[in-house]
């Protein structure tokens, strides 16, 4: 019997759906993926149709936050805003549709979004990494950065994912030290933008935090 694109899509769903409740109640090292097949109303083997790996159900799940978290971004964004301040609020944004998952992020981070990734690495991860820089790059372009160059947007993706591994364990309230490191990496990286130097922004400090209390 031939499975249909919107059977295969709903089934989709329903792993992401289990994962998040099992990855919430029971940790991500926690959750088998026997459990997360159970919970899906799935064979186990019927799983890693889906998902080769249990990481890969994480970055799914983190992937589609994300794009909630850019949609947001889109509707609050102002165009008043300097480009460290854009930056900032793009990635608070994403800091806090992130937070539910934030337990089960480390092995995705270690992994499929370090910048040592292989390149030949799994479709999700550049789908990610893609999505993600396509976003920072029409950020760069509004404030005049156009076509900016793969060191560029190298150095960003290192120093992005370096702010998520410290977000990761960062035990301040509301995460209040991620803030501070955020501020700096991207002070640091729009000095090392090419052209005439962006004078930082005194609002900078008083930014919206990525957590509600």
């Amino acid at each position: 019997m031939r499975i249909t694109n919107d059977a295969k899509l709903a089934t989709r769903q329903r792993i992401l759906d289990a994962a998040r409740r099992l990855f919430s109640q029971d940790g991500f090292d926690g959750a088998a993926t026997r459990d997360l097949a159970r919970e899906a109303g799935i064979a186990a083997g019927t799983l890693f149709n889906y998902f080769p790996t249990k990481e890969a159900i994480a970055l799914a799940l983190a992937a589609a936050a994300l794009t909630e978290a850019r949609d947001d971004y889109d509707r609050k964004r102002r165009s008043e805003e300097s480009l460290e301040e854009d930056l900032f609020a793009f990635i608070a944004a994403g800091l806090r549709s992130l937070k539910p998952l934030r337990g089960c992020l480390r092995p995705v981070l270690e992994g499929a979004l370090s910048p040592l990734a292989a390149a030949s690495a799994p479709s999700e991860r550049e789908s990610f990494r893609t999505d993600h820089l396509e976003t920072v790059g029409a950020i760069l372009a509004r404030h005049g950065q156009v076509e900016p160059s793969f060191v560029t947007m190298h150095l960003y993706w290192t120093l992005y994912t370096g702010v998520l591994a410290f977000w990761i364990d960062d035990a301040s309230s509301n995460q209040e030290d991620t803030l501070a490191v955020l501020d700096q990496v991207l002070k640091m990286f729009v000095r090392s933008l090419p052209g005439p130097p962006v004078e930082p922004s005194p609002a900078s400090a008083q930014k919206e935090p990525p957590h509600e209390p």
